[in-house]
């Protein structure tokens, strides 16, 4: 009987599974850090919602990893005292005009 592991790995073989898998891991790594910070920070998740503009639910949703609009997720780190930023998975290569 397979190791759900083993399992894993042979799966992260496949070039598709991986990409999901691995936005999905980050999703989750993202949502685990807005729950520790507000469980440490001693708010609930109606305190965050509230300071969000957001409903309890959402503030769940959220810290649960559920993909959910930008906005809200961007309202939800915000009530949560961070700021979302972009950086680039690899290096830029400018494109060279022809002609």
């Amino acid at each position: 009987m397979k190791t759900f592991r083993k399992h894993l790995n042979e799966s992260l073989k496949d070039p598709k599974f991986k990409e999901v898998y691995d936005e999905e891991k980050e999703l989750f790594e993202i949502a685990m850090k807005l729950h520790e910070y507000r469980k440490k920070s001693g708010k609930s998740q109606y305190d965050i919602a509230k300071e969000a503009n957001l409903t309890q639910q959402q503030i769940s949703r959220v810290e649960n990893g559920v993909p959910c609009s930008i906005t809200t997720f961007i309202k939800a780190c915000h009530a949560n005292g961070f700021r979302l930023d972009i950086k680039p998975l690899r290096p830029f290569k400018k494109r060279v005009a022809v002609g």
